[in-house]
This record gives structure tokens, C-alpha cells and sequence, in this order.
């Protein structure tokens, strides 16, 4: 298993080299997509490094498709490395095409939010915009990626190949508090398609979330919306502890609106509502 390890690590570093020669090239003021999560903190914390500090601009979106404290996160690690750092609030349950939460959801947000975030980095004279998207983000079914294309968004990490695991153990090297932050996505993942989204169903799947984190869940963590039941996705190292706090989660659940509780034993699995692409 260390050599193992080793070979990982040795083509992470690779890669690494990759992407400094990648931000190296980049003569000008950037602007970057940041959430606060595993991949933007260490793509932001690399071009602060090579690019320099004082020409990266961090940009954090801010919605009800995040989970609370998720901003105020960002602005820590932002204030932290330092870099200058934006929020933008964003309203995405105002358009339509998104609440319908067609396949094609992921799509209609990225293209709309990105396009703001342009037409700012237009007004300041930006003209390179870069998000954190990684090697992995290519193998499910992420329409946002397209959008991202279109815009002219580029990804460095994406085209280095670098994978999450990759990232996480750079980040760890690094000494990046975020290297073992569970997976994150936005809260509109948690609902099938078809099913519209709401602001109400937003808050109790994100409220279902905070409690279990409260509890004790440390790994990755969804609660996916099935309209009366909630359907929780933990880590499999987190599944005796779910069976043990039942009496509670059963309870504030309950109390959120949803009637059954279910726990998968599948464990968690990122994206797994896009299982039923096949049956629309």
C-alpha cells in the first residue's frame, strides 16, 4: 500500500509541476470561482502563489443552494492566504428553467452565474476567469461543464488531469486545512429530476444536513429529497453511527416535514441521482 501511496504521490507532484508551468503562463489579473471546497482552495492558494497575491481575485457565490456557514468558511480561507475576495449573491430559484430541475439544471445555473461573474470581471478588466473543475468532474454526467465551455471558464486543474485524490493529497502537502473537507455539491443535487425545486424542500434537506453534521457525521453526507421520505447517503464508516443516533434523526426529520426515514446502504455515492437519467 505505501508504494502505492508513493507512485500516487509522485504523479500528483508531476502534475503539480504541470499546472505551476500552466499559472506561470498566465501574465495578467485573474479571477477565480471559489467555494471554500477541496479543489478551488488549493487551485486559488496555487495561483496565489505563482501568479502572485495581488493579481488572483476570489469569487464565492452565494445562495440558498449552499449550505449555511459555507461563505463564511470561504471568507476565512480567503482572509487566511490573503487574497481579495468577492461575494456574489446569486437568486437561481428566480429563473424558471432552473426550478423545473430538468436534466439540464446544472446547465441553466453555471451558464447564468458564470455570465454575471464575466460581465464583473469585464467591468475590472479581467479577461481570465478559472473554476476548480478536476479530471473527475468529466466522468458523470455534469451538463454545468458545458456551460463552463461555452463561456471561455478555464479549468486548470482539468487540464493537468488532476483528480480529487491527487488534490486532496497536494492540498495536504501543502498544509491546507480543507486537504480531507468532505465532497461538496449544491443542494439542488439532493432532489430527481423533474421534481420541482423550492426554496422550503432547499432548507430541509440543508437543515436534515447541519443536524447530522451536529451529531457527529464527519465524512461525505447527503440527505437526497424523495418528496415524504429523505433518503440519507453517509460514508460507510459512518453507518453504525447512523443506526445509533436513529431515535434522533427519526425525530428532527420528522419534524423538518419529511415522514419516512431511510438510510441507503449503498453507502454515499456523488451524483447518484443521475441513476435515473435512464428512466426519463
Amino acid at each position: 500500500m505505501e508504494k502505492i501511496h508513493d507512485e500516487m504521490v509522485s504523479i500528483a507532484l508531476k502534475k503539480e509541476r504541470q499546472l505551476v508551468g500552466l499559472l506561470s503562463s498566465i501574465d495578467e489579473v485573474v479571477m477565480i470561482a471559489f467555494s471554500g471546497g477541496v479543489d478551488s482552495t488549493y487551485l486559488l492558494s496555487k495561483a496565489a502563489q505563482v501568479i502572485g497575491r495581488e493579481r488572483v481575485i476570489a469569487v464565492t457565490f452565494e445562495s440558498e443552494l449552499y449550505l449555511p456557514g459555507e461563505t463564511e468558511a470561504a471568507l476565512v480561507l480567503a482572509q487566511k492566504l490573503p487574497i481579495k475576495h468577492l461575494i456574489l449573491s446569486t437568486d437561481p430559484l428566480a429563473d424558471r428553467e432552473f426550478r423545473a430541475n430538468t436534466p439540464e439544471r446544472c446547465y441553466f445555473c453555471k451558464h447564468k452565474i458564470y455570465s454575471k461573474l464575466l460581465g464583473i470581471a469585464a467591468e475590472k478588466g479581467i479577461a481570465v476567469v478559472l473554476d476548480g473543475s478536476n479530471a473527475d468532474d468529466t466522468a458523470d454526467y455534469r451538463p454545468g461543464m458545458r456551460a463552463l465551455e461555452e463561456l471561455g471558464i478555464r479549468s486548470p486543474l482539468l487540464e493537468v488531469s488532476l483528480n480529487k485524490a491527487e488534490i486532496r493529497e497536494l492540498s495536504r502537502l501543502a498544509g491546507l486545512p480543507t486537504w480531507n473537507k468532505p465532497a461538496a455539491a449544491c443542494l439542488a443535487s439532493r432532489f430527481p429530476y423533474g421534481d420541482e425545486i423550492t426554496g422550503y424542500k432547499l432548507k430541509q434537506v440543508a437543515e436534515a444536513e447541519c443536524f447530522l453534521r451536529q451529531l457527529g457525521v464527519k465524512h461525505d453526507l447527503r440527505v437526497r429529497y424523495h418528496g415524504s421520505l429523505a433518503r440519507i447517503e453517509v460514508n460507510k464508516d459512518d453507518l453504525d453511527s447512523i443506526l445509533t443516533w436513529r431515535e434522533m434523526i427519526v425525530g428532527k426529520l420528522q419534524e423538518l416535514g419529511f415522514v419516512y426515514i431511510t438510510l441507503d446502504l449503498g453507502g454515499f455515492e456523488s451524483g447518484s441521482m443521475n441513476r435515473l437519467l435512464t428512466n426519463l
